[in-house]
């Protein structure tokens, strides 16, 4: 029988008793990954740090799950403004320049709190073998 995993980054926690993301066997879903900055716990004070903490916590959770971005296969981003999208392709851009090899997105319009303007939760399919460390 396969194991969850709990998977969890520094720089990100949640203030509920919940992991980043959690894996069974390939499979990895995040939790919600938002602008805080991943020093000082600061929410950003735009849209673009926001964007740029919030892709931040998504390669040091992929890299915490021992893998890297290229092994999401969907990204959910919830904005205040989900039309205000400049600052959040320029990220998407680099983290994802080959329009060849993207994973699926979908940006939905949401009423967000703590100062929050955008939120980001993935999903990833990683390598067979959990890291001995995921914990």
């Amino acid at each position: 029988m396969t194991t969850r995993i709990s998977i969890n980054a520094p720089g990100f926690d949640h203030q509920n008793p919940i992991p980043g993301a959690s894996r069974i066997g390939p499979f990895m879903f995040s939790g919600v990954l938002t602008g805080r900055d991943p020093d000082t716990r600061e929410m950003g004070e735009d849209l673009a740090t926001q964007c740029e903490n919030a892709f931040t916590h998504v390669r040091t959770l992929m890299a915490a799950a021992g893998s890297s971005v290229d092994r999401i296969v969907k990204m959910n981003v919830s904005l205040i403004d989900y039309r205000d999208r400049a600052a959040l392709n320029e990220q998407w851009l680099e983290m994802f320049p080959d329009p060849a090899s993207r994973p699926a997105r979908q940006v939905m319009a949401a009423q967000l709190d703590g100062g929050a303007l955008i939120q980001i939760d993935i999903v990833a399919v990683l390598e067979d073998a959990p890291p001995a460390d995921s914990n």
